[in-house]
């Protein structure tokens, strides 16, 4: 009997935490709206529950028992472009005219935003915590995982921007993040209180920017047509690319 099956339902459902609060949240919402304390109570668990994990012997009895199922050469590497899925989601649904929250423009700003600050706080973490990824490689770089804390902040704009309008293109976000956080976990780059506490660095850094956003309204491009603005954002760079239609 092959237990890769209760293996994958196993980890998906740890990482699926986010995905079912936010559902809930959505249904809270035709109540009334949550304020932002309310919606930092999620995340906050997550990052204090997955930080009480860390370095457990059930961390580590898990990691083993991943690895025992799926192989020790187990490898396969889909987790480097899971993460970005929810950009191209976002921007092909703005080409597509799908209705957002927010002008494109607006869209690319809290991504670069919430992109920047949960890098920060994802590779400070990773300095001072020095703790060795489960392959045993001496970067000592494991907690949290920057992989993940980008794919939640990615579907974490794209749930804000679409989830009054196409909740299924809202929430398809943080099933291509959950996949990034479960393959990090299989592929032994990371330990599962690594994603854990990512996926709440995300979210709770994605809120802030949004609570923020009506502060910071500059838009040099809100009265301008024929204009695309599309970010590039990989490992080692952040950068732009700009296109007009004359």
């Amino acid at each position: 009997m092959s237990f890769k099956p209760l293996l994958y339902l196993l980890i998906f459902s740890i990482l699926s935490i986010p995905v079912n609060a936010q559902t809930d949240s959505l249904f809270m919402k035709q109540k009334k709206e949550k304020t932002f304390l309310q919606k930092a109570i999620l995340p906050a668990s997550l990052i204090v529950g997955g930080s009480l994990l860390s370095g457990s012997h059930f961390e580590k009895d898990f990691q083993r028992e991943v690895r025992h199922i799926v192989g020790n050469n187990y490898a396969f590497e889909i987790d480097d472009y899971t993460l970005y899925v929810p950009i191209v989601e976002m921007y092909a649904a703005d080409a597509l005219g799908v209705q957002s929250k927010n002008h494109w423009f607006d869209q690319t700003k809290n991504l670069v935003i919430a992109n920047i600050v949960s890098d920060y706080i994802t590779f400070k973490l990773k300095i001072w915590t020095k703790k060795r990824r489960p392959n045993g490689d001496d970067d000592l770089k494991s907690f949290p995982s920057g992989h993940t804390s980008r794919a939640f902040t990615n579907a974490g704009i794209l749930y804000h921007e679409f989830i009054d309008t196409s909740p299924f293109l809202a929430y398809s976000g943080y099933a291509f993040a959950t996949t990034t956080g479960v393959f990090r976990v299989m592929n032994n780059a990371h330990w599962v209180s690594d994603v854990i506490v990512s996926s709440g660095i995300a979210i709770l850094v994605t809120e802030l920017v949004y609570l923020l956003d009506p502060i910071i309204k500059w838009n040099p491009f809100k009265n301008t047509k024929g204009i695309s603005f599309i970010p590039r954002i990989d490992n080692e760079h952040y950068g732009f690319y700009l296109s007009m239609n004359f």
